[in-house]
């Protein structure tokens, strides 16, 4: 008498190995994920964003996240407009504030200085936020300058009620996309590194 083979299952067979699989995936995010969202969000220069974020009263999330926007933490990062640096200031404006803010006078070169270019990009933001009140407005200035932002609070149809910019209306697109990308970064560094002064971005 033959005997029956067993019926091969390979339904059976794909769904363990797929099972294994996601299992696997799922370990490997849990261990790994933190250590790859902190890699795409690092804190470099944090001796020199620190010390600013203090001098200057600006939350030290905002600062890693207008780097990380602006170049990527490449101190020798130059823009298509001439922007120089890891916050990408225009020269224009950092000989205004070398020269007439802050009476120091220091030569162009000093951009790709990196503690020079935090200073300097910390310092202007925090004179964009006494001059807007939210940060949302400061950023959109600190990218597309005054007078276009000046021009769009006048417009009530752009702002909210507290008179400052609402970011999905902010009327160039680069501008938009840009504080949004600020805003995505500086909410990740919120949750990446708790300890950090928790500010909201507004």
């Amino acid at each position: 008498m033959k005997r029956k083979r067993k019926k091969k299952h390979p339904f059976r067979l794909a769904l363990i190995v797929v099972l294994a699989l996601l299992l696997l995936g799922t370990a490997l995010f849990f261990l790994l994920g933190p250590k790859i969202d902190r890699a795409l969000y690092p804190r470099e220069y944090q001796t020199y964003v620190e010390r600013y974020a203090k001098q200057y009263e600006v939350p030290e999330n905002l600062i890693y996240a207008v780097i990380r926007t602006e170049s990527d933490f490449d101190p020798e990062a130059v823009s298509s407009v001439g922007a120089v640096g890891l916050m990408q200031m225009m020269p224009s404006t950092f000989r205004w504030l070398s020269d007439d803010m802050l009476g120091e006078h220091l030569e162009d070169g000093m951009l790709y200085d990196p503690e020079t270019n935090i200073r300097y990009g910390v310092y202007y933001l925090r004179r964009l936020y006494d001059r807007y009140g939210d940060w949302p407005t400061a950023c959109a200035a600190y990218n597309a300058g005054n007078g276009r932002v000046d021009g769009w609070l006048e417009d009530s149809s752009l702002t909210n009620l507290q008179g400052h910019l609402i970011i999905d209306r902010i009327p160039i697109g680069e501008t938009r996309a840009y504080v949004r990308k600020i805003q995505k970064a500086y909410q990740a560094y919120q949750r990446l590194y708790p300890s950090l002064t928790v500010v909201p971005f507004s």
